[in-house]
């Protein structure tokens, strides 16, 4: 980088070189700040140089976010790789910004899980404007599962329905049956019946849907949470098609607790009759059969 009487001009490309060799020896040493120090030197060299491809220059950033993650500097790695998935992005490499950005998620998820989602949704965006929708769908599972173990669930089950309508538009109506089993289940630990059953009566769209385990498995659920049978909700919750889904969405149902404490609806003179006891309901069958022995005067 030195300047002198027969150079004018500093030699940046080899300074970035010199300076990525740096910060890999520093890493192999475990100094992982003074490999950061080095990785941010490197990609200021390669901003500076002119010719350089722009390709390394967002990868020294990522590089050095890598290497905070190192020193447990979570939410600073992450701010660095997101900001080379931007320059990325710029570069026009965008699966590359993607997978920066799915790496970022990663890293956070334990810390804060809101930014996690935030970058999984960015990924995914990314995926889907190249239409690279599997791993759009990836990262949008992802999501929803955060947001699932979360408690948010309005932003869930928007989450899930995005899901839902990339897997029918790709044709793969299995997995979006078990996407509606997921949205029913959210829909339900959010006290909105109304949607859950919404959520099913759309479904009946999908070809195979109507007619599928998924779908009778659905309607036995709805049935017994409407009729506030607890026992019936719990034998389809505990059933190996609820059981054995991603675990996040296994815990709402083996949670799903109906509204009035479980009790079945009766009618009222059922529930009267049986206060009584069975004497009380013989006397007063025998009570309607006399009312009008004896005439109608």
């Amino acid at each position: 980088l030195k300047t002198g009487f027969l150079k004018w001009k500093p030699d940046y490309d080899s300074a970035a070189t010199e300076y990525g060799k740096a910060a890999v020896a520093f890493k192999n040493a475990k100094q992982f700040d003074q490999a950061r120090e080095a990785c941010l030197r490197e990609a200021e060299a390669h901003e500076n140089n002119k010719a350089c491809t722009f390709f390394f220059h967002c990868r020294a950033y990522e590089q050095a976010g890598m290497m905070l993650k190192e020193m447990q500097r979570l939410p600073e790695a992450v701010q660095l790789i997101e900001k080379a998935s931007m320059m990325y992005l710029e570069n026009g490499t965008p699966d590359t910004a993607a997978i920066a950005l799915e790496r970022a998620g990663k890293l956070i998820e334990n810390v804060s899980p809101e930014k996690a989602v935030q970058l999984y949704q960015q990924a995914a965006s990314v995926f889907e404007n190249e239409e690279r929708l599997r791993q759009a769908l990836e990262m949008l599972g992802k999501a929803s599962r955060l947001l699932v173990r979360g408690r948010r669930l309005d932003e869930a089950a928007l989450s899930l329905q995005k899901e839902k309508s990339i897997y029918k538009e790709i044709e793969n109506y299995p997995t979006c049956y078990k996407k509606t089993i997921a949205q029913v289940l959210v829909h339900l630990h959010r006290n909105d019946y109304v949607a859950a059953e919404r959520c099913v009566r759309e479904s009946y769209s999908i070809p195979g849907f109507n007619g599928s385990e998924d779908c009778a498995a659905l309607e036995q659920l709805l049935e017994g949470y409407d009729q506030q049978d607890q026992d019936q909700v719990s034998e389809v919750c505990n059933s190996p098609l609820f059981k054995y889904m991603d675990n996040d969405y296994a815990k709402l149902g083996l949670t799903l607790v109906v509204p009035g404490g479980g009790i079945k609806k009766k009618s009222p003179n059922s529930a009267q009759d049986k206060a009584r006891g069975p004497a009380a309901v013989g006397s007063h069958a025998d009570e309607e059969e006399d009312e009008y022995s004896g005439g109608l005067c």
